[in-house]
């Protein structure tokens, strides 16, 4: 098996860096708006809405601008612009008003990187297959497990700390880009970053395109629940008297159980599950599980048995759907069908908090918890339903294994 570029390991280093810093923050965001600055639930997940949504412009116009003037400059303006933020955040965060303008031009900043990186990482090894996004997916949850247990410990000191620590995560970040991600040279024809909405003015193979439109429905339900962890649960362990730093201790657990127990997965997976829509149906099950000891969690206890669920039918659920969309995708579409995906995504973490926010402020969090666990018999009905117009298709783990190793 060749080994990884340097190339590579620099974008994988950039990446860690940059979810480490931006994972000082968005676990507590809720938190803080809710109970610093006095908003209702609702309010809060309006206001992370449009942090989503600004991460979502970020993304496209980052495409466009990677074609037009490279990775390095399109890395580079998004950097300033979350630095800037950062630092701003850390001197105004008591403004409501400052708070949203400043959380916004994050996620627009984080936005415009992102696509970058990835297409960097395919241009510069297209032979690795799927080895570089593979390193660069587990780099994301190394800083996620490293950013929420350091953002809950200065948290639990002084919170202006966390936006401090998030800037000058993002001065590192901008340091390894000048120093090294600038030498690096990508061929930009063999770099696409078309987005969806350019790509999908023709649609080939209708029938594929609309099972892959009922399967991310389903995807969509999934992260419209998962997004509760990093907003309604976050302000619930707080009202329950559970301490940031415990807080922030389950996604430590759940950044390194997503590194270190693949093998594991795997191998049941292997072993016990003989189709990709099987290892949706268990993952989905699990989820359902999480949620239900959810709605009876109290203790610190209780919610680290609920992530580690949770965590499980992550590893289960995640990896699937895009595998399927690969083998859904007709020749030449692959990008646009990932690009699908990974929207869908993007829109349930957008949809999230202000959904749960609402039910959790009208209802209450128990209620929440339920029509979250329920809602999940969605995604079983689109999982089993979303192929039956296709032909002569079984999705396997099989088809795409070569291109993972």
């Amino acid at each position: 098996m060749p080994k990884m570029p340097k190339a590579i390991w620099i974008l994988v280093i950039g990446m860690a860096i940059n979810v480490t810093g931006a994972s000082f923050l968005w676990p507590l965001n809720t938190i803080y708006i809710n109970q610093v600055l006095g908003q209702s639930l609702t309010v809060a997940g309006t206001v992370l809405m449009f942090n989503g949504l600004s991460g979502i412009i970020g993304n496209l116009i980052g495409g466009k601008l990677f074609d037009k003037i490279g990775g390095y400059r399109t890395i580079s303006i998004g950097l300033t612009i979350t630095m800037t933020s950062a630092f701003l955040l850390a001197f105004f965060h008591y403004s409501f008003i400052a708070y949203i303008i400043f959380l916004m031009g994050l996620g627009f900043g984080a936005g415009l990187m992102v696509p970058c990186m990835y297409a960097m990482a395919g241009a510069i090894w297209p032979e690795g297959g799927r080895r570089p996004f593979n390193a660069i997916y587990v780099a994301q949850n190394v800083g996620v497990a490293a950013g929420s247990a350091i953002g809950g410990f200065l948290a639990s000191y002084r919170f202006d700390l966390v936006f401090f620590g998030n800037g000058m995560m993002y001065v590192g970040f901008f340091l390894l880009a000048f120093f090294a991600i600038r030498h690096i040279k990508v061929e930009q024809d063999s770099a696409a970053t078309t987005n969806v909405f350019e790509q999908g003015a023709i649609i080939e193979n209708k029938k594929r395109f609309h099972a892959l439109l009922m399967l991310c429905f389903g995807f969509l339900i999934c992260w419209v629940a998962y997004a509760q962890w990093a907003s309604t649960v976050s302000v619930h362990t707080q009202n329950l008297d559970i301490p940031l730093t415990q807080y922030s201790l389950l996604w430590t657990i759940n950044g390194c159980m997503i590194v270190f127990c693949q093998p594991i997965i795997k191998y049941f997976i292997n072993r016990f599950v003989h189709s990709l829509k099987s290892q949706i149906y268990v993952g989905l099950a699990i989820f359902m599980g999480s949620y239900l000891v959810l709605s009876q969690a109290e203790v610190f206890t209780a919610f680290l048995a609920a992530m580690i669920i949770l965590t499980i039918g992550e590893m289960f659920v995640w990896p699937a759907i895009p595998t399927i969309a690969h083998q859904l995708a007709p020749k030449g579409k692959a990008g646009f069908y990932q690009g699908i995906v990974n929207s869908v995504g993007t829109g349930g973490r957008v949809i999230g908090p202000l959904f749960g926010g609402f039910l959790a402020d009208m209802f209450g969090m128990a209620i929440l918890f339920y029509v979250i666990a329920f809602m999940f018999v969605i995604p079983f009905i689109t999982t089993l339903i979303f192929d039956r117009k296709i032909a002569n298709t079984t999705f396997s783990r099989k088809k795409v294994e070569s291109s993972a190793s």
